[in-house]
């Protein structure tokens, strides 16, 4: 099971730090444009700098979308594991039938997933019966716009990201499910925790986004285990030859600044 696997790792490392892997071509230090894939050289580098900081590492699908990509991120994944870290691919995949099965095979090698619910349970499915593996669901996003639809009020009275977090309740029959909830929204996560009480949430917004790391903390870990992702905050912290050390630092400093509130 995923979060079991997780806990070991949050365990083993004294960390609830995800280090998002979004190689940005435009942002990758110049040595590096010469490699066969540039990706792949940055995310080794970053992960031998992070390893020991990070309870898992977080590549988002959209810097990978092309046939290197692909190849860079199964090197990536590899790589993670061969250091013990798991991996969780923010991909937020849905559709329907043959569709959703083809993009939950995404996770024959990744070991956790973000998926949209806006489709609902039956465009899911594929990706919560893979028991053995983690399934983060969309909830309350940390971006400006998320309130768009998100905070909108149902006839309910709740509104649309409640309804989410308790419809995840629901579909954690095989308790593979987590929410995604953002940093930069502190009031909502306290209500999604008091939504999903057992729930572990995957928390975005920390670090470049300047979200709330001690509500993070205290609202987004359910037993212990759950995860609060940094992105461009730790990848790009430093430039040219040395970004590699300047990466594991800014880890080492935000695992530390979390672990205050552990």
């Amino acid at each position: 099971m995923f979060f079991e696997r997780l806990a070991d790792r949050i365990a083993t490392a004294d960390s609830v730090l995800s280090v998002g892997l979004d190689p940005d071509p435009d942002r990758l230090p110049d040595h590096l444009h010469g490699h066969d894939l540039p990706r792949w050289a940055f995310n080794r580098r970053i992960i031998d700098a992070t390893h020991d900081h990070a309870a898992c590492y977080k590549p988002n699908a959209a810097f990978y979308e092309d046939a290197d990509g692909w190849r860079a991120l199964e090197e990536t994944i590899a790589y993670a594991h061969g250091k013990d870290v798991p991996v969780l691919l923010d991909a937020k995949r849905a559709d329907i039938g043959n569709t959703a099965r083809q993009y939950a095979s995404l996770l024959d090698t990744a070991d956790a997933i973000t998926i949209n619910p806006y489709l609902g349970r039956d465009a899911l499915e594929p990706f919560l019966s893979r028991e053995e593996k983690g399934v983060f669901v969309l909830c309350r996003t940390s971006n400006p716009g998320g309130a768009d639809l998100q905070d909108a009020e149902l006839e309910s009275g709740e509104t649309v990201y409640e309804r989410v977090a308790d419809r995840a309740g629901e579909w954690n029959k095989r308790g593979n499910v987590g929410l995604v909830v953002g940093a930069t929204v502190p009031e909502e996560l306290e209500r999604v925790r008091e939504r999903a009480p057992d729930l572990p949430f995957l928390v975005p917004g920390v670090g470049a986004q300047g979200g709330d790391a001690e509500a993070a903390i205290e609202h987004g870990l359910a037993s212990g285990v759950g995860l609060v992702n940094s992105s461009r905050g730790i990848i790009f912290a430093g430039e040219g030859e040395s970004f590699a050390g300047a990466a594991g630092e800014a880890a080492k400093r935000l695992k530390r600044r979390l672990n205050e509130y552990r």
